[in-house]
């Protein structure tokens, strides 16, 4: 009686402990999920502070392989002297997994302006390479976020460098944040620009789209009155030779003005910069009068307006006030041959 007792009482024993063991495998277990959870996309973030004395790279988990799922990393670089700058460029080979309708929304890198948190970029697929980035200061923030789903090859490989700020003028405008820019070379940069789209792109690469619609909203101010050049049709007869000489000698005809200098304003930039108007060219060569020498001057003269975007600083606060605008350029609608010195003919 007494040895099934004991038998029955180390059954019980080795049972609990059976399932005490049990429970704390199962406890592990959703432990370690949730671990795996926190390390994940999840996790906040937890930057690797790079001190930036020389140039360097960066890269993606196994770069150029595949890289991890459920990734998060951000770099901030920083350099040992303040007045320093850093310079971003992404190695050639660049591949994450592909956006969803334009936008990076799983797997992506990004770079952010820690000084006013500003995103200076986010880029995932492998179509295009991203573009150079620099700093404003001497700090620049980077994030790569991978989802559970889809990784890619070969990732990506940034490497950085340092710059002087007076050093940046030899460097590609375009690639320069505007708010970095002296307005001087901010107004060469937006020269550079072959499209409005492109333009608005560079100055608000996070709402550009949103940018340009709102450029376009009709606003109280009287816009369209932008000139129409007209064209001349030539007189195909006997007549001809003697056309030709004409459209060559004192006439109307094409030329580019730079807006800025033309209207003496150098506080804004205007897009185009340039714009073409009638003004009086061509020589004097069969001048009617006897005089030494003849002139080509205007004999009528109207002003028309010309629709442009103008860019102007905001004072106090970063960044261009973008606005749709009419300017007033004088157009020389007829020309006389002259006698220098003489403007009345």
């Amino acid at each position: 009686m007494h040895l099934i007792g004991v038998l029955l009482l180390t059954s019980a024993l080795a049972s609990q402990r059976y399932g005490t063991q049990a429970e704390s495998n199962l406890s592990s277990k959703f432990q370690f999920s949730s671990n795996k959870e926190q390390n994940g996309v999840q996790d906040p973030q937890h930057e690797r502070i790079i001190t930036v004395n020389t140039n360097g790279s960066i890269h993606s988990p196994k770069f150029p392989h595949t890289y991890p799922r459920n990734t998060v990393l951000v770099w901030r670089l920083v350099t040992a002297e303040e007045n320093m700058w850093i310079q971003l460029t992404f190695d050639e080979r660049f591949g994450l997994e592909d956006p969803e309708d334009d936008i990076c929304k799983y797997d992506f890198v990004e770079i952010e302006e820690p000084s006013d948190g500003t995103i200076l970029g986010r880029w995932c697929g492998s179509s295009t390479v991203p573009g150079k980035q620099i700093s404003k200061g001497n700090q620049i923030r980077i994030r790569f976020v991978s989802d559970e789903y889809f990784p890619s090859e070969p990732g990506f490989c940034i490497h950085y460098t340092l710059l002087t700020p007076h050093h940046t003028e030899t460097l590609s405008p375009s690639v320069l944040p505007p708010s970095a820019l002296p307005l001087d070379l901010l107004n060469n940069a937006i020269a550079a620009f072959g499209t409005l789209e492109e333009l608005i792109r560079y100055l608000e690469p996070d709402r550009w789209q949103l940018d340009l619609e709102d450029l376009y909203r009709p606003t109280w101010q009287l816009l369209g009155k932008a000139y129409v050049l007209g064209r001349k049709s030539r007189v195909v007869d006997l007549n001809l030779l003697k056309e030709e000489v004409r459209l060559y000698s004192c006439t109307p005809r094409n030329f580019s003005v730079s807006l800025r200098e033309e209207l003496k304003r150098t506080d804004t930039i205007f897009w185009p910069g340039c714009l073409l108007v009638k003004r009086c060219g061509g020589n004097c060569a069969c001048c009617q009068y006897n005089c030494n020498e003849c002139q080509c001057i205007p004999s009528k003269v109207t002003k028309k307006y010309h629709e442009v975007l103008q860019l102007k600083p905001r004072i106090g606060i970063k960044g261009l006030h973008k606005s749709l605008t009419d300017v007033l350029l004088e157009h020389h609608e007829e020309c006389d041959c002259v006698c220098k010195g003489n403007t009345e003919g």
